[in-house]
């Protein structure tokens, strides 16, 4: 999934659902960062959800250049990658921006 996002990403094939553009907003990020930060070859999914009921999505892990975490759910339908919701994790939530704090494996 990750390949094919980033090939997505690189030719400007995605989709920012309106949840997604509400929580960047929120967050203050911007286009540019996620298009940095989700083409790097250093992003990796950190939660997969096969049986999400839009569709098969993943949690996924990217820094922007600064080096500030992002979490952003993707999923990809047909030859679009569409961004369902996207924010900066909370430190006191996660560890290492990889596991949730206080949920069991």
């Amino acid at each position: 999934m990750l390949e094919r996002l980033r090939m997505l990403l690189t030719k400007g094939r995605y989709r920012v659902t309106l949840h997604a553009e509400q929580e960047r907003d929120a967050d203050q990020i911007t286009i540019n960062e996620i298009e940095q930060a989700y083409s790097s070859t250093s992003s990796e999914i950190i939660e997969d959800y096969p049986d999400d009921p839009r569709g098969h999505s993943a949690l996924v892990l990217a820094f922007t250049e600064s080096q500030e975490p992002l979490h952003a759910v993707w999923s990809i339908h047909e030859n679009t990658a569409i961004l369902i919701t996207i924010y900066r994790p909370d430190s006191k939530l996660w560890t290492n921006w990889r596991k949730r704090k206080g949920r069991r494996s």
